[in-house]
């Protein structure tokens, strides 16, 4: 029997054993923050994905959807 498993779902990996449990692209060792350093100054995905080859498209993509999602349902937090 093949399980295809929705690689979606596989995007942010946390262990110790991996840079001392910072969150990382899953299957890499590239850290999640390492993306939003790139955009916050000034640079695209596509830079970041060029430096970056083993992190996928659809990997940085939903990084930042899950952020969105997060900030828009914690507003309560913010205020």
């Amino acid at each position: 029997m093949i399980y295809i498993i929705d690689s979606m779902k596989k995007v942010i990996h946390v262990d110790l054993d991996i840079l001392g449990g910072t969150p990382v692209f899953w299957g890499t060792r590239v850290p999640i923050k390492n993306l939003f350093d790139y955009l916050e100054t000034g640079e695209t995905v596509d830079d970041f994905l060029k430096d970056f080859e083993s992190v996928h498209r659809n990997q940085a993509i939903r990084v930042i959807e899950m952020s969105k999602k997060l900030i828009e349902n914690s507003t309560a937090i913010l205020a």
